[in-house]
């Protein structure tokens, strides 16, 4: 019953109030328009014109989008600034398409879209918009998010939806073997660990477990909350943060320090995976499947996904727990979902329908728009049951994720502006999830997130010079440390002194200067 109350939760908090707009009214055009579209996004590389899902959207608006993507075999990784290198061949080309779609799109459009390569959106949502006006007068924040230096805004973004992202996760089998409670407390947590590594909870009478593992590295990191550091302050790692209005890093803080300097102990220790660095994103799979993984930081509904292997494990059980105290007695998650993605799509400068255009953009975000952005076809992906878009058993029992099926109709498309709907990813997330997400929305340990700042010329020439240096030298002291090559205690004032002479203090200075003209005093 519990769990039955929590998912329709979420179907309420996924919400989103549209405006009123008949069957028939969704064609934007008479006669079929067609609009020039690049999408460059590391799932899809291209924008596919026979998708069900753009094939749907023809029928309903008479809009038609022509793939004319450059630079689809280019990697868009994703710890790029946004600049990636199919938007400037694009932009090199002198051919800006009528529309264009990209992860990490919103830098590049904030400096190129005030020199004419991308129209401004603000009047057009204003006059010909209802719905994204709606959205954004509702959720002011995320206007101000949306702006560049000029005030405009030149993207509708992928608008994440639900709270929860990653969760602490723990061998509840392993504890009850070994007689322990789930871990409260940071001492109580390194404890737990210890025996972990000391008491052979898999049975297997070898010293093989890795208490502490992680897929991406920087999940390590993130334990430093532990000891009232901080890891970013968004969804995005080693991500700037807000503290009392004010911007800084994470990585120059005194909790930070403390952090790192009980990781390296912990890592010398054996209570983290020694190949935590290097192991990848498969470790997940390998250290469970094997029996041999302990605990990590993860995302709920893939993470949860484990407990298939009580199949094959005896009495096998993953499950989240609630962050443990601090040694200040705080208890935090850091990682949530961000209301905002830099991934989106654009209007080009030489764009001859920008009417039409923003009409189009505004049709993702009509109620019909929204699911078919979110579920897919209609009787193909999803029926409609009580009023509410639920996926077919085909596709809930496929042994294909849920989510990459989507991508392949044209659904869930990061680089399209649209809102997400959480309900989505609720359908296909099982119990031990769900559970463990009403276990945090009982606790409230989110923390709020920044959303990012928008440049001006001489802002960026500033940051661009400096952040890189910056942040490589950051992330080189911070595994050094950790791997027992140096002594965090006795480096740190001459750590301090080399991030000011790197320029820190200069990114530090443009960023407040951004961040308070783009979000007020």
């Amino acid at each position: 019953m519990k769990l039955k109350t929590l998912v329709l939760a979420m179907f309420a908090s996924s919400a989103m109030t549209s405006v009123a707009i008949a069957e028939d009214d969704y064609k934007i055009v008479d006669k079929p328009l067609e609009l020039s579209i690049q999408m460059n996004h590391k799932r899809y590389p291209v924008y596919k014109e026979d998708w069900p899902v753009e094939q749907e959207a023809r029928k309903l608006t008479n809009i038609h989008l022509k793939d004319v993507t450059v630079g689809a075999n280019m990697r868009t990784d994703s710890e790029n600034t946004g600049k990636t290198e199919a938007l400037n061949l694009m932009l090199a080309s002198g051919k800006i398409p009528d529309i264009v779609g990209s992860s990490r799109i919103k830098d590049f459009v904030n400096q190129y879209g005030p020199e004419g390569a991308f129209l401004p959106l603000n009047d057009l949502i204003d006059e010909h918009a209802p719905n994204l006006k709606k959205f954004f007068e509702e959720k002011p924040h995320i206007k101000s998010a949306l702006s560049a230096a000029d005030g405009n805004m030149y993207y509708i973004p992928y608008l994440p939806d639900g709270k929860y992202g990653r969760a602490y996760f723990i061998r509840y089998d392993w504890l009850d073997k070994l007689g322990l409670k789930v871990p409260e407390t940071v001492d109580e947590f390194e404890a737990t660990l210890r025996a972990f590594k000391t008491q052979d909870p898999n049975g297997n009478g070898e010293a093989d477990e890795v208490p502490y593992f992680a897929r991406q590295w920087p999940e390590l990191i993130r334990l430093v909350t532990l000891w009232d550091g901080r890891s970013s302050g968004s969804d995005t790692y080693h991500d700037f943060m807000v503290v009392d209005g004010e911007i800084q890093h994470p990585y120059a803080g005194e909790g930070y320090r403390e952090g790192i300097k009980n990781l390296a102990r912990w890592y010398e220790e054996g209570l983290i995976d020694a190949e935590i660095f290097t192991r990848g994103s498969s470790s997940r799979e390998f250290l469970l499947s094997e029996n041999l993984g302990g605990a990590t930081h993860d995302w709920f509904a893939s993470t949860s996904g484990y407990n298939r292997l009580s199949s094959e494990i005896d009495n096998f059980a993953f499950k989240a727990f609630a962050p443990p105290a601090s040694v200040s007695g705080k208890r935090i998650e850091e990682h949530r979902r961000i209301p905002i993605k830099p991934d989106g799509w654009a209007i080009g400068g030489t764009n001859k329908h920008p009417v039409e255009t923003i009409k189009y953009f505004d049709f993702w975000f009509t109620e019909k728009g929204r699911r078919l952005a979110n579920f897919g076809a209609e009787g193909v992906q999803y029926d409609m049951i009580d009023g509410k878009p639920i996926f077919k058993d085909s596709v809930l029992n496929s042994d294909e994720p849920v989510n990459n099926q989507l991508y392949q109709v044209g659904s869930q498309l990061q680089a399209r502006g649209y809102f997400q709907d959480y309900n989505y990813e609720a359908q296909w997330s099982n119990k031990f999830a769900l559970e463990g997400i009403a276990l945090y929305d009982q606790g409230d340990y989110l923390i709020d997130q920044f959303l990012g700042v928008a440049f001006n010329a001489d802002e960026q020439k500033v940051y661009d010079k400096y952040w890189g240096t910056v942040r490589d030298y950051m992330l080189e002291r911070q595994q050094t440390w950790i791997l027992g090559n140096g002594d965090v205690e006795a480096e740190w004032d001459d750590y301090m002194a080399q991030l000011n002479q790197k320029g820190l203090q200069d990114v530090l200075d443009v960023m407040n200067q951004a961040y308070k003209r783009q979000y007020g005093e």
